[in-house]
């Protein structure tokens, strides 16, 4: 005798990160009704390159929402009541296609790769010397250069990027190079690649970039928000490999397969900026962090582009539709901080899992005087040193295993307080409190040590996929559904109102500040270890 589903109406959210996929199913109110996550091979076939396989992403994918729906039905639901999807992605892993084929030319460059350190001290070179052009035959370089691509894009020339990863492609994969050549190339980041597979791939699969993710390129004027034909020029590339250009929240097309087949997809946005929104940090002033493989911090700035003078970038927030004005916000990122948990793990073999850092970070009083520069493939905000190196000091023979879990758990709050120095200098505003969210935060011992190196109260919401729930909001909204309208806050407000716990700091102000001055000694002994990089 078969069970008859209740018919109900949900939000989908397919949540592509760096080391795993989830699908989760929402209701109205934000509450999870269902939800799969599986993890995906990471690949690191030189030192300091990471690789993912695009096929092996989108074969997850399908796979979480294949089984996220079948965990629905057996709650008793039907899996039509999911109405509307939304994408949140890992940005900057830049992914090359064929057209012909709509197979992968390679394997993706992930964001934490640091491989093209080389490629960017050339354009650091072509920036000083031949300068870009700003005005047709009138170019700008040295210093004036630099300023000018950042007033462009907002951002800086970076290993972070995916234009110069895209480059770096190009440039020593000759299968890439070829297809460039002949008009077969199709660029995207993960957002891209997943949504072009999953509306039919080379069977009439929609080629887009969504705002946030493209505004990470090095290829996006930041305040038209088109594809810029000097940064073309600039980086080498043909227009026609690039995407559509599309808002944050929209119809973009129709799932062509799979239990979901015929819904439409309605948000895309790149992961930061989605628990920016699932966090309804929408108005100018808020901001929040989310500590996964790395740490971002974003603060919005409403409708202005506010340029950073202290390591800070400047990014799009999300855009609430089709040609509607875009929201801003000031970026701190960080390059290491879940993935240093993830290195104690795999390879040193200091935990089996994750979530034991804290009970060995907790078992010692403080680290034994160890400072640990997670500089893996160097360092991002506000420091910006592509030759830093990782860097474990203060090791003596009283040093345990121990220690050294607390100092990788103190390092991602030291950074997250540079970050924070240079966003209340930037924006002329301290904050009072820090939301966060991400896999870091649940663990109270990583939190209680955040909120006393950082001298700031710690807000973390019972209800963390805040990343994932960004991207739902978003695809709610393009169909209005629950009456759902990103651009009105006040239609949110029966959203995610579950309770949230804070975190005090403790730490006396003369110790934290001492601990701050030591931090500032280990980063600067970090500092272009990697000499290569600025011959």
């Amino acid at each position: 005798m078969s069970i008859k589903l209740k018919q109900g109406e949900f939000v989908g959210s397919l949540d592509c990160g760096t080391t795993s996929i989830r699908f989760i199913v929402f209701d109205q109110y934000a509450n999870i009704v269902s939800q799969h996550q599986l993890e995906f091979p990471q690949y690191y076939p030189n030192p300091g390159w990471h690789e993912h396989d695009p096929e092996e992403i989108q074969g997850i994918s399908e796979q979480c929402i294949t089984q996220a729906c079948a965990k629905l039905e057996e709650a008793g639901w039907a899996k039509e009541s999911v109405k509307v999807i939304g994408i949140t992605n890992q940005r900057e892993t830049t992914v090359a296609w064929s057209r012909a084929t709509g197979k992968p030319l390679c394997k993706a460059i992930v964001w934490t790769d640091s491989r093209t350190k080389n490629t960017v001290a050339h354009f650091e070179h072509l920036l000083a010397t031949t300068g870009i052009e700003v005005e047709p035959g009138q170019f700008k370089t040295g210093e004036e250069g630099v300023e000018a691509l950042r007033d462009i894009t907002g951002l800086k020339l970076s290993t972070y990027f995916s234009g110069i990863k895209l480059r770096w492609m190009v440039d020593n994969y000759s299968e890439v190079q070829q297809a460039h050549d002949k008009d077969d190339l199709l660029f995207g980041t993960i957002e891209s690649w997943v949504a072009y597979n999953l509306t039919g791939g080379v069977q009439g699969g929609i080629h887009i970039s969504e705002v946030t993710n493209a505004s990470r390129t090095l290829l996006l004027n930041l305040r038209k928000l088109t594809w810029d034909e000097r940064l073309l020029t600039f980086f080498g590339f043909r227009r026609s490999i690039l995407p559509k250009l599309v808002s944050s929240s929209e119809v973009y097309g129709h799932l062509s397969r799979g239990p979901l087949k015929g819904v439409p997809i309605g948000g895309l946005i790149g992961d930061q900026q989605g628990a920016l929104v699932g966090n309804k940090c929408l108005r100018q002033g808020e901001a929040k962090c989310t500590y996964g493989t790395g740490a971002f911090l974003l603060f919005c700035t409403g409708k202005d582009i506010v340029n950073s003078s202290h390591g800070l970038l400047s990014t799009v927030a999300y855009q609430p539709g089709p040609g509607a004005t875009p929201v801003y916000a000031l970026e701190g990122s960080i390059g290491v901080a879940g993935g240093a948990i993830k290195w104690l793990r795999d390879s040193m073999g200091f935990i089996k899992s994750a979530s034991e850092i804290n009970t060995l970070a907790a078992s010692v009083p403080d680290t034994g005087g160890v400072y640990f520069v997670t500089a893996f493939s160097g360092l991002l905000a506000p420091y910006w040193d592509p030759g830093a190196a990782g860097l474990l000091i203060g090791l003596s023979s009283y040093t345990t295993p121990a220690h050294i879990a607390r100092a990788t758990m103190e390092a991602t709050a030291f950074q997250t307080r540079a970050v924070l120095e240079s966003m209340k200098l930037d924006s002329r505003t301290k904050l009072e409190h820090l939301k966060v969210d991400g896999g870091m935060t649940n663990g109270d011992v990583c939190m209680e040590i955040l909120a006393d190196i950082g001298g700031f109260d710690v807000v973390r919401p019972d209800m963390r996929e805040s990343t994932a729930l960004g991207s739902a909001l978003l695809a709610g909204s393009a169909i209005r559904l629950f009456g759902w309208d990103i651009s009105k806050p006040a239609t949110l407000a029966e959203v995610n109102t579950k309770g949230s716990r804070t975190f005090n700091p403790h730490m006396p102000e003369e110790d934290r500040e001492k601990g701050w001055t030591t931090w500032l000694r280990a980063v600067e002994r970090s500092k272009g270890w990697d000499e290569g990089v600025y011959e």
